[in-house]
């Protein structure tokens, strides 16, 4: 066994060691998060070797050594005293942005990479509203900008030095595309420039254009994290080395010869491989006694087939593996705290209140929800709420068969739902959902989670409200053609024209005398040049069928009549339906509506 002192050389007389900021990675899909991540992991590694950069569990530590050797002129390392940036690997803002450390965002900086040629996209803007949430500071990398036309790449130099470098054509594209990006997040409320132009980080944020492909600008993006770090954090970053571990449980999974492990960023203080502690999970918190920590190899010995080694102890940021008997109910982004001198009332009390800080609120009626980590159940929640989606049952985890089941016992039929956020569906639950017609939406999008939802919920009105036009009587007046009757009656036979609305088949026909309707018979055949149909609209002339009157008695050519409305119909036509018939329609059944009013007020009410 080794041991790891992952930031214990920065501390200083009063023995408090300031420890690396937590930096997590936020952007839109195919916007270049990991190949940005890839690229400061890469330039580290320089002429074969692995440079000081050390991996871990879910994260990549970058000391200020190796900042400041890529980012060269741009940084004096005697400026800072920050041991250097730990990165956040997971990819997904879902997950990261919204995992907590004490109630507020586990990473203490992020950077929100947005492709410059594609500008903002729905998951920017999700992405935007998480970082507004959990007002976590942020830097913009405008990346891909070795796709501007007529670019020639620097590699991995400083962003201006590269900018003088191209023809004024590619700065010109360029230029319109960054003040198209700064637009967008002034129409988002951030005001922002060119971090070269920031005077002040804390009211402006800093666009930094970057190539993830090339490294153009990388050292200019560690240089901003590095200085806003040391400026804005650096009391927060201060932490007892030697106080109980506090951290967020990123994964659950099983690890080859340990059982059940919880992979873990740890932001507070250090914990030890003969530590007792605390795990939210998603019954009571769990308190269990580490079996083992572990950390990846080194980079020079990765090859080596167990990837992992034992370590004593783990200090503040890093990331970490934790083995322990009992994990099997623990819970991606719940916290986890080492239990040493302080009482186990007491810290289970407050993991217990963190969980349920984090917890969603749920109604008698609503969807159920699963998700992969409590962060992103609970901003799903957030999206659910402000689309004023229900929620009845909210949990971390896989959609398994009692998840369908009470979805399967919703009072109303749009809530017959589950909604799967970045989890698998049981084989069993998709059998059981699809016997049972439970509706299952699965993404790792949220926007287009509660899209798809929406739609469907739209898609079903619709058809529902074609359901309820199609058996409801509609308004229509029509004019008998003078020389067009084919038949006087049994039934009567004659040539209409179709003034307002639409006169359908099976309609009862009703003549007004002044306000009092008289029935006269009913549609019972509609022709159109010879052929059958189910209704006419308005400036159509057909033949129709009506049964009931006879030409010369009851009826007479050029008369207008009307189709018969229920009062009942009518006040649903009135109430319910009037964006859903045409104008003409709208116009007959008003019509309709003050012939009947003059004699009743209240009728069709």
């Amino acid at each position: 066994m080794s041991e790891t002192h992952t930031d214990a050389d920065a501390a200083d007389a009063t023995g408090e060691t300031l420890r690396t900021p937590i930096v997590a990675v936020l952007g839109h899909v195919d916007h270049g998060k990991t190949s940005l991540l890839d690229r400061i992991r890469g330039s580290t590694v320089i002429d074969g070797e692995a440079g000081a950069i050390t991996q871990h569990i879910g994260a990549t530590a970058v000391p200020l050594e190796t900042v400041s050797e890529i980012a060269g002129s741009l940084v004096d390392p005697t400026d800072f005293d920050l041991p250097g940036l730990l990165f956040i690997d997971t990819p997904g803002h879902h997950s990261f942005s919204t995992l907590r450390s004490r109630g507020g965002a586990l990473a203490d900086i992020a950077i929100l990479v947005i492709d410059v040629n594609d500008g903002f996209q729905p998951q920017t803007i999700e992405a935007i509203d998480i970082l507004q949430r959990t007002e976590t500071p942020f830097v913009v990398a405008a990346n891909k900008v070795d796709t501007t036309p007529g670019w020639n790449p620097q590699e991995n130099t400083p962003i201006q030095q590269s900018y003088d470098a191209q023809s004024d054509r590619a700065r010109s594209t360029l230029d319109e595309n960054l003040y198209d990006l700064i637009g967008d997040l002034s129409d988002h409320d951030f005001s922002a420039d060119m971090y070269w132009r920031v005077q002040n980080f804390a009211n402006n944020v800093g666009v930094v254009p970057v190539s993830a492909e090339t490294g153009e600008g990388v050292p200019d993006l560690l240089t901003v994290l590095m200085g806003l770090s040391q400026r804005y954090l650096k009391d927060a970053m201060a932490i007892d080395v030697d106080g109980p571990g506090a951290g967020t449980v990123l994964e659950v999974k099983e690890q080859k010869g340990f059982g059940t492990a919880i992979d873990v960023v740890l932001y507070d203080g250090t914990v030890k491989a003969d530590d007792t502690i605390v795990v939210g999970g998603t019954g009571d918190p769990i308190v269990t006694d580490v079996r083992a920590l572990l950390q990846p190899r080194p980079l020079a010995e990765i090859r080596t087939e167990k990837r992992f080694e034992e370590v004593e102890s783990v200090t503040a940021a890093a990331g970490l593996k934790i083995a322990a008997p009992d994990l099997d109910s623990a819970m991606a982004g719940a916290p986890v705290r080492v239990l040493r001198n302080q009482q186990r009332e007491a810290v289970t009390e407050e993991v217990e209140a963190e969980l349920a800080a984090l917890g969603v609120t749920t109604e008698e009626q609503g969807v159920v929800v699963k998700a992969d980590t409590l962060g992103s159940l609970e901003a799903v929640a957030d999206a659910l709420d402000e689309a004023e989606i229900p929620i009845v049952r909210a949990e971390v985890g896989d959609v398994a068969p009692r998840d369908v089941t009470v979805a399967s016992t919703a009072d109303e039929e749009r809530h017959e739902t589950v909604m799967a956020f970045g989890v698998d569906v049981l084989d069993d639950a998709a059998e059981r959902a699809e016997n049972e017609g439970v509706r299952l939406f699965e993404s790792d999008v949220i926007y287009r989670l509660v899209e798809e939802y929406e739609e469907f919920i739209a898609e079903r009105e619709r058809a529902q409200q074609d359901a309820i036009l199609d058996n409801i009587a509609r308004p229509a007046r029509f004019r008998l053609l003078p020389d067009h009757t084919f038949r006087q009656n049994d039934p009567a036979v004659v040539g209409v024209e179709v003034m307002t609305g639409t006169l359908k088949q099976n309609s009862r026909v009703v003549n007004f005398e002044g306000n009092q309707p008289e029935r006269l018979g009913q549609v019972k055949g509609i022709q159109e040049q010879g052929e059958d149909v189910d209704q006419a609209r308005a400036g159509e002339r057909v033949s129709v069928a009506i049964d009931g009157p006879t030409v010369g008695r009851q009826i007479e050519e050029g008369d207008e009549l009307w189709s018969e409305i229920p009062e009942k119909h009518a006040k649903v036509l009135e109430q319910e339906l009037t964006d859903d018939i045409p104008a003409d329609e709208l116009e007959a059944l008003h019509v309709y509506l003050d012939k009947h009013r003059q004699r009743d007020p209240f009728w069709g009410k």
